[in-house]
């Protein structure tokens, strides 16, 4: 049983002022793995101050102490990167590929940001002005459970490369992925209060990082609903925010496509992060002239994709990460159901071959109408809809016709068609063709689906202030 009973303030491990404790589970098998000391309001002030002196003089560093630093946090945190790989696997229930990614996606960001500042221009000049990019101040950052060690990584790494500090409240369901990436950083000598960790309730700690006066800026992926509270809260402060939130992302298969392509591409764009992601391409949108096709193509693809053990090499989709998720999840599948939706493959309960802990039958809808629930909301988890469409402009407007706008896919034949398709598409991300990720480019969404942009330059400027200065 893991106890973790310290939070991260002014450079050293503290004991909590709260006292609240929070079981932790191994998803695959739903039993209590360790518990969480979870800090209060008041370790969320005392978090605050330090970040907020330790700005004085961060602030005033060069360009060259924080690509160094950045470069010493990914060394220390790629030394971690078999623990972290490990923990991933047993609190939050990741297959083993995914969690070998997820480690590896940390360490990168840091490594990407310190391209992105050595490349970076403060100072420019605009006519008869000289304008810098000045560092924000304190910031609260706000993450989620489903990729934790990345989000720390990706956020912290921009904060450092613009000269500013922080304080993170990562999710409580990932505390001991949280204690292996602050004992990393930790060993990287970070001046003291640069960055601060504090693990507790969104309610408590959360709260007092969005409503708080020194805190200059909010950084926050999560869900649509906890995005529109922490902006009605920052907005008596006029705080900055990103919000980088819910998805309900469109798969567009074009009439020409390559099915032997476009079906894999459709199931990893789908089932990636077992579901629980918010760019998974949950809506598959299948021209009605080739619906039979497709439909048979794609139920044979998916035993490509088994739901099991997380330590089997073999396994495609982990369980989901807690009880609640597992009864959300079976509930859209019911709510397919009784909508009229046609179950291609998967349904209600648990796969075969596991008991215990919190799997996912991989479920596929088809005759999906745009306006049922399972195409108009976020399940997060390994549940896809089928929606024919009668030709591309039809498909267009089923496309764009959500809430959200985070992310899309395209699959066809004719690159120039395709990128046609993209570029009429609302969202803040397409693929085409299963391109890999560019991870420069700018990450967020329209609509819904968050505000500002994370990623490279744009994820820089997100934490900077630009002066102008005349005369």
């Amino acid at each position: 049983m893991t106890l973790i009973d310290q939070i991260y303030i002014d450079g050293a491990f503290v004991t909590p002022h709260g006292t609240d404790l929070f079981d932790l589970h191994n998803p695959a098998t739903a039993q209590v793995i360790g518990q969480l000391r979870m800090a209060d309001a008041i370790d969320a002030e005392a978090a605050i101050a330090a970040a907020k002196r330790a700005f004085a003089s961060f602030s005033r560093s060069t360009k060259a102490e924080r690509i160094a630093l950045l470069h010493r946090l990914a060394d220390t945190l790629d030394k971690r990167r078999e623990d972290l790989i490990e923990a991933t696997i047993e609190e939050y229930g990741a297959p083993i590929s995914r969690s070998a990614w997820m480690a590896d996606y940390a360490v990168g960001a840091f490594r990407l940001a310190a391209q992105v500042l050595e490349a970076y221009d403060f100072t420019r000049q605009i006519g008869t002005a000289r304008v810098t990019m000045e560092p924000l101040g304190v910031v609260g950052i706000i993450t989620p459970w489903n990729a934790n060690a990345g989000f720390i990584a990706g956020k912290l790494a921009m904060v450092i490369a613009s000269g500013s500090t922080c304080v993170i409240k990562p999710s409580e369901m990932s505390a001991i992925q949280t204690q292996i990436v602050t004992e990393a950083l930790h060993e990287a000598g970070v001046p003291a209060g640069v960055f601060n960790i504090v693990t507790g309730r969104g309610d408590v700690v959360g709260a007092v990082l969005s409503g708080h006066r020194d805190v200059a800026k909010l950084s926050f992926t999560g869900s649509t609903a906890t995005g529109r509270a922490i902006l009605r809260a920052g907005a008596e402060s006029f705080k900055r925010v990103t919000l980088e939130l819910g998805g309900k992302s469109p798969m567009l298969v074009l009439e020409d496509a390559d099915f032997g392509a476009a079906i894999p591409f459709a199931l990893n764009a789908g089932f990636m992060n077992s579901g629980q992601a918010c760019i998974a391409g949950s809506r598959i949108l299948v021209p009605a002239s080739r619906l039979a096709e497709f439909e048979a193509a794609i139920s044979e693809a998916i035993a490509a994709f088994p739901s099991g053990d997380p330590r089997d090499p073999a396994t495609a989709i982990g369980p989901m990460v807690s009880q609640r998720q597992w009864d959300r999840v079976q509930s859209y599948i019911a709510k397919g159901l009784n909508e009229g939706a046609r179950l291609l493959t998967g349904g209600e309960g648990r796969p075969d071959g596991t008991q215990g802990g919190w799997f996912v039958k991989p479920t596929i809808f088809s005759d999906v109408r745009n306006d049922m629930t399972i195409a108009r909301e976020e399940i997060f988890g390994p549940v896809l809809s089928i929606i024919p469409y009668a030709d591309e402009e039809q498909a267009i407007t089923i496309a764009n016709d959500t809430d959200y706008g985070l992310h899309a896919y395209v699959a066809g034949r004719d690159e120039d068609r395709a990128r046609s398709v993209a570029d009429r598409i609302v969202a803040g991300r397409v693929i085409i063709n299963a391109a890999p990720m560019e991870m420069s480019a700018p990450f967020g969404g329209f609509k819904h689906s968050g505000i500002g942009r994370e990623g490279g330059s744009f994820g820089l400027e997100a934490f900077l202030e630009p002066k102008a200065v005349m005369g």
